[in-house]
């Protein structure tokens, strides 16, 4: 049975006979547009790392950033519409100011995962409004060790040891399997975040991009999430642009054989 083009993808309440919700699809396609987006869970914390795509060479360097902090110990990284993931950041801020006030401590990474989604879920059940157009990685670290979660269009969210979303989500899904997860440091897994992010945006190469990497990690940020020191970025772009340009160098002699 299809349900395409009969009137079910009108209304975000509206089931069609085959049980699909086609707003919360299309959702979806706007992440799969954007650029990707990875979480790398560590031996002790979260590395995150986004390919944002330049769309203009006038645009400001730096501007627009992907990658936010929603408490001191959590970072988010979002693949999507970036006006409806600065949404969810302000909300997910909100949501640990109440917790702070009310508990006095800070809010776990799990209990935070939980609320973002049910606030995204709420989204796919009126017609008055429409589904969030992005896919958000959330992760940090609290008295209970590390956490990655992933929060989809449709308000389902998952624990991760690595994650990615956005449109090389499946080659960098790909790389993140080979890793030794979660056992890897901090450090070595900034470095494998930007090879990742690299290989992944082989696909849309006629493009330019900004590398985006942040971490939360007990033993090199004291369990605050930041952005990674300038020279620990410069070192691990240095050393994935060098092995893209290999891997380049090794099709290329495949080709004239």
């Amino acid at each position: 049975m299809t349900s395409i083009g009969t009137g079910y993808d009108l209304s975000n309440s509206v089931f069609s006979p085959d049980g699909r919700n086609f707003q919360v699809e299309y959702a979806s396609k706007a992440v799969e547009a954007d650029g990707t987006a990875i979480g790398i869970r560590c031996a002790d914390g979260v590395v995150f790392a986004v390919e944002k795509i330049v769309s203009s060479k006038l645009l400001v360097p730096g501007a627009n950033k992907k990658i936010q902090t929603i408490d001191k110990h959590v970072g988010v990284a979002y693949s999507g519409l970036t006006p409806d993931g600065r949404h969810l950041v302000d909300r997910g801020r909100s949501e640990s100011y109440s917790w702070r006030g009310l508990y006095k401590s800070p809010i776990g990474v799990p209990i935070l995962a939980d609320r973002l989604s049910g606030y995204v879920q709420a989204y796919t059940c009126y017609s008055s409004v429409r589904p969030f157009g992005v896919s958000v990685i959330v992760g940090g670290v609290d008295k209970s060790g590390p956490h990655l979660y992933t929060i989809e269009p449709s308000g389902a969210f998952w624990g991760y040891m690595g994650a990615a979303t956005g449109k090389g989500r499946q080659a960098a899904k790909s790389e993140l399997e080979k890793l030794d997860l979660p056992n890897i440091s901090a450090r070595d897994a900034v470095k494998a975040a930007a090879k990742i992010i690299y290989i992944a945006h082989d696909d849309s190469k006629d493009k330019d991009f900004e590398l985006e990497i942040s971490w939360v990690s007990t033993s090199e940020t004291g369990g605050d999430h930041q952005f990674v020191p300038k020279d620990l970025l410069d070192e691990a772009e240095r050393l994935a642009k060098a092995e893209d340009d290999d891997d380049d160098d090794d099709d290329d002699e495949m080709d004239e054989d």
